[in-house]
């Protein structure tokens, strides 16, 4: 009989004991606490006052106005402070809160930290132990320009048409970086008993992300471009499927299913066989392919 043990896991923990400040709005910072959060940071969120034409208890983060279920999911259970950094009472209580924090995540501009009081130079004299993740739109000399998730999108070249982009790609993306540079700030505090100072740049992440297409990969002309018959999306009966037989044995086993020779991989490449693996598919509902996919072991997913 086996003796190894079948009871759940625990999910791994690692920033349990930290205590994590957030003074980020919008999207990146908020995504990156929540994720902080799952990894057992007690974490909390300064938020400046909400609008003054605007109900009691309003969120003064944007989010909470103009999507309040987005901002529920990625405030739940982070407890949240007002302070108006403007005012005397509201840097006291933001600097009690500083005092017993081991790690800072911001969003504003450069200079406007500066004239709150919170540039990095001032902080780290203050409190020597404290990291600072600072998210800013583009990196250096340009952290103060302008810009949002989609211009940064577009300036790394992934806006291909008039259709905006699927989701906002830069912001998740610099969510995770900026999370990663907490876990960076975390070890590097540990080790050396000194704070440290992290940029995080929303540009960064998306000429990250677009780092498949620089290299060609997602080019029409790549193999995960549409040059491949096997990974693409085709219409089918009823629907769409959205179909990745990439590799040699999914590949064979689509064209066997379509009825194609393929000698070689070079097939997956020829008009002759995008036309016919068209025409297969255009011919099957989305049930006949799930089941096609599950008995012939196809990479692919239906969509309406």
């Amino acid at each position: 009989m086996s003796n190894i043990s079948t009871a759940p896991i625990k999910t791994l923990r690692p920033l349990r004991g930290v205590r994590v400040l957030s003074l980020a709005l919008n999207l990146p910072g908020p995504a990156a606490l929540m994720r902080l959060k799952a990894m057992g940071a007690t974490c909390l969120k300064a938020e400046p006052p909400g609008p003054k034409s605007a109900p009691v208890g309003t969120s003064g983060d944007p989010m909470g106005q103009y999507n309040p279920q987005a901002y529920a999911t990625l405030h739940d259970g982070i407890k949240r402070l007002t302070i108006d950094l403007k005012t005397d009472a509201g840097q006291a209580a933001l600097h009690k809160e500083l005092a017993r924090t081991d790690l800072l995540i911001t969003s504003f501009r450069p200079s406007a930290l500066v004239k709150l009081s919170l540039g990095w130079k001032a902080l780290h004299k203050a409190y020597p132990a404290l990291s600072v993740v600072a998210i800013v739109g583009a990196p250096g000399a340009r952290a103060e320009e302008p810009g949002h998730d989609l211009t940064y999108l577009a300036d790394a070249g992934l806006v291909t048409g008039l259709d905006l982009p699927a989701t906002l790609f830069a912001d998740m993306g610099g969510a995770l970086m900026a999370s990663e540079a907490a876990l960076k700030a975390v070890l590097t505090q540990k080790s050396s008993g000194k704070g440290s100072f992290q940029e995080v740049a929303l540009s960064d992440a998306a000429a990250w992300l677009a780092l498949p297409r620089t290299w060609g990969l997602t080019q029409p002309q790549g193999a995960v471009g549409g040059a491949h018959a096997g990974y693409r999306v085709y219409p089918c009966h009823d629907g769409r499927v959205a179909l990745a037989a990439l590799e040699p044995h999914f590949a064979a086993a689509l064209c066997a299913a379509a009825g194609v020779h393929m000698p070689s991989m070079a097939t997956l490449f020829q008009p002759a066989t995008h036309a016919a693996v068209a025409a297969f598919l255009a011919s099957q509902t989305r049930q006949q392919l799930d089941a096609l996919a599950l008995a012939k072991d196809i990479p692919l997913h239906t969509l309406t």
